[in-house]
């Protein structure tokens, strides 16, 4: 019984990677929206990212996201910040680009522009700049959806004319669909 159940789950897997592939050459667009998760606190992203696929199985491309976050709220303390990223990206696709359903892992690099206000019972400021950073993510795609965790690395702020410091760091859960050039061939 054991030995026709794992028989059984194999031929399953290969009819789903043998199924679909994105590809290589073609164009993607999408949208992803989700919830992003700083330190201490929460907040909303939005993000359109352009795709150009380089294999089957991977490609390359430019993210554009907007997230605003309250971070560290408490008591007598507040930090809130309004993030736009401009990144360069390249994601993985595990299944070798052949299904409808495909994991991936993918990383980028880019500018992100914050503005950040911090307000505590002594102290308050603004401080608007721009940091280098990174990101990392993994998820899945699923014909024209997708849905993704990314940890977003990005270094902290400080407010001009006081002490505080502001994290910049935040993961993110996004689902989004592809706009155009999703679709997975047969």
């Amino acid at each position: 019984m054991k030995t026709k159940s794992i028989l059984f789950a194999i031929a399953i897997i290969a009819t789903v990677i043998s199924a679909n592939a994105q590809e290589a050459g073609k164009f993607r667009g999408g949208l992803d929206f989700g919830y992003t998760i700083p330190k201490g606190g929460g907040g909303i992203m939005a993000a359109l990212e352009f795709k150009y696929n380089l294999k089957d199985n991977m490609n390359v491309g430019l993210r554009f996201e907007d997230a605003f976050m309250a971070k560290e709220l408490g008591e007598t303390a507040a930090k809130i910040s309004g993030n736009t990223a401009y990144l360069g990206t390249f994601d993985y696709y595990l299944n070798s680009g052949t299904s409808n359903f495909a994991p991936f892992v993918g990383a980028g690099a880019g500018y992100y522009q914050q503005a950040n206000l911090a307000v505590t019972e002594n102290q308050s400021g603004v401080a608007v700049d721009g940091k280098f950073g990174g990101l990392l993510r993994t998820g899945f795609e699923y014909k024209r959806f997708r849905l993704a965790a990314t940890y977003n690395l990005v270094p902290a702020s400080k407010i001009d004319g006081t002490t505080l410091k502001v994290a910049n760091s935040y993961f993110s859960i996004s689902a989004g669909f592809y706009l155009f050039g999703g679709k997975w061939k047969k």
